[in-house]
């Protein structure tokens, strides 16, 4: 786009006073583009402080003219963007938040509440479904209430139903409206799901095992949910024994069984690629390196459906949406230390939580 001198020499003075003090700029191109505007200023230069008390004083600066700022390294150089335009204004769906809800909890209670019989089993299939819609409800609203406390414009946690499956749920998904501010708000955005699941998950877990039994294996053909390393760890502390082995295994109660579902969604969140938990959580600690991982993420599942199928579809969405991440406005600012040490952390969750075999069938 071709700009009119005047209105270069406007747009100069209204950029050059805005980072007055805060950065010193080199050079000017006013033909940028930055998705998703347009059109785009880009100034190159170096900071004269820390770019947190930068962006916070220049963005409070341009907010009144309806500036939207972006701090980036290009080049191995510190960057400012800045752009026109203001994000779309959305309400959060709290109708559709509802319907969806409602379709998996009826999704999850059928798993568990028809019999083999086609009788209707309430009890088992509220033991079920209330305790893996309760660890969903906490994870995705730890993300929600997290988000709104921070000022990012979240939608409401939208459920997957999936019926006539296993589970009866792929989870909910928060829709991003707009990139959060800089790293630590994403990082606290992403955690705080997980976590928020964990609290009752693993309650749910001990004391589901703890009202399981131990006795043979059927005869084929059955179905055995696979171990993590904290499930095993869980069924070892419970049982005092390694489980399955010998011809014995743990007959779960449905409790147990929702928690080892929650378990088993907070593990594939935890994976370090695109817009999951664990994508946000490695982009925060790595940057824009964080793409060159999302390359051993795919070939590793690539490998795992060698041995469980199943995984060849997470591979394909892994390839083709795993290295688009969340990158904030204020990309330039590191994550405070306390927040690595938790962010590699829950690095750790990830393997502890991660089941390479969810399910197996015997027959």
């Amino acid at each position: 786009m071709t700009i009119d001198p005047i209105v270069r020499g406007r747009l100069t003075q209204v950029l050059t006073a805005a980072v007055d003090g805060y950065f010193d700029i080199r050079s000017l191109r006013f033909d940028a583009v930055f998705k998703p505007f347009d059109h785009a200023v880009r100034l190159s230069g170096r900071f004269l402080t820390d770019t947190e008390t930068a962006f916070e004083v220049i963005s409070q600066r341009l907010a009144g003219e309806g500036w939207q700022v972006f701090f980036r390294e290009e080049e191995g150089e510190p960057v400012i963007y800045a752009a026109l335009g203001q994000w779309p204004e959305t309400k959060p769906n709290w109708l559709l938040f509802g319907i969806l809800l409602t379709v998996t909890l009826a999704s999850v209670f059928s798993i568990h509440a028809i019999t083999p019989d086609h009788r209707l089993d309430w009890k088992g299939g509220l033991s079920f479904a209330l305790p893996l819609i309760l660890i969903l409800l906490f994870h995705e609203f730890g993300h929600f209430l997290v988000s709104r406390r921070n000022r990012m414009a979240t939608s409401p946690p939208y459920f997957i139903p999936m019926p006539l499956s296993i589970f009866g749920t792929l989870g909910a998904v928060i829709v991003m409206r707009k990139p959060p501010k800089n790293r630590k708000h994403l990082f606290q955005m992403a955690v705080a799901g997980p976590l928020g699941g964990l609290i009752l998950a693993i309650p749910f877990l001990f004391y589901g095992l703890a009202i399981s039994e131990v006795s043979p294996l059927p005869p084929p053909p059955y179905i055995l949910e696979g171990n993590s390393l904290f499930y095993l760890a869980a069924k070892w502390l419970v049982f005092g024994q390694i489980l399955p082995s010998n011809g014995m295994d743990v007959q779960i109660h449905n409790i147990a069984f929702a928690a080892w579902v929650g378990l088993f969604i907070t593990g594939l969140n935890l994976i370090p690629s695109g817009q999951l938990d664990g994508g946000h959580v490695i982009y925060t600690l790595l940057g824009p390196r964080a793409k060159y991982l999302s390359y051993v993420i795919v070939a590793g599942f690539l490998l795992l459906s060698i041995k469980y199928s199943g995984w060849l579809l997470w591979t394909i969405l892994l390839f083709f949406l795993g290295r688009v991440y969340a990158v904030p406005q204020d990309d330039l600012t590191p994550l405070p230390g306390a927040y690595k040490v938790l962010g590699w952390f829950m690095m750790l969750l990830l393997l502890l939580l991660f089941t390479p075999i969810p399910i197996t069938l015997i027959q």
